[in-house]
């Protein structure tokens, strides 16, 4: 396993947890990171990602582990299409139940013709996936004003449940941007490589 360059910490606001990642980003990026948090129920997730020089995913594999139960995700795109693999060890809804949590449902996508427009993928609650977008799309050095409506593959977790979702990125001043998806909105504010700084009620870098 190589070594990288780039340490990007952050610490979660909402709930108790942490994600710390990895990267290289000399040409495209890759990046591994460990991600936990206790909400719904205590989790660790961990995950290694790579894109194109564009910026565009290529692959990303996902493990969610908690007490009793195990979760994987493999996720390739390639010739425009999706590929999701998965398996489980334990019962993660078993888990969820006896937390009197409601269930997560089942991993992966049983639609994946739905993620034929996406070339982004959005790790649920990893601040690290917000800067693919950013990238690809050249956002830091775009006009404020700028906007981009696109369709991501959003990975939620712990459940690791793959769906498309519709977001919206919008230019401030300094680089910074206006996320948005549904009724949902947070100006994030971010380093001069395009990686999150501070994301409201979610996550702050240390």
């Amino acid at each position: 396993m190589s070594t990288m360059p780039k340490s990007l910490f952050w610490s979660r606001t909402d709930v108790p947890g942490a994600d710390h990642a990895l990267a290289a980003d000399g040409r495209g990026l890759t990046a591994r990171g460990t991600a936990l948090a206790v909400d719904p129920i205590p989790f660790t997730c961990r995950y290694q990602l790579r894109t194109d020089e564009r910026w565009a995913v290529e692959g990303l594999e996902v493990s969610c582990e908690g007490a009793g139960w195990l979760r994987t995700l493999r996720l390739e795109r390639a010739a425009g299409r999706w590929r999701a693999t998965t398996a489980e060890q334990g019962d993660l809804d078993a888990a969820l139940a006896a937390a009197g949590q409601p269930g997560a449902g089942l991993p992966g996508t049983e639609e994946p013709e739905r993620l034929a427009d996406a070339v982004d993928v959005d790790l649920s609650a990893s601040p690290l996936f917000n800067t693919l977008p950013v990238r690809r799309l050249g956002l830091r050095d775009a006009a404020p004003g700028s906007s981009h409506r696109i369709v991501v593959v959003w990975v939620l977790v712990p459940s690791l449940q793959v769906v498309p979702a519709e977001q919206t990125y919008t230019v401030l001043e300094e680089g910074n941007v206006r996320f948005s998806s549904g009724d949902f909105t947070a100006d994030l504010a971010l380093d001069a490589d395009g990686y999150l700084l501070h994301y409201p009620g979610l996550a702050h870098r240390h």
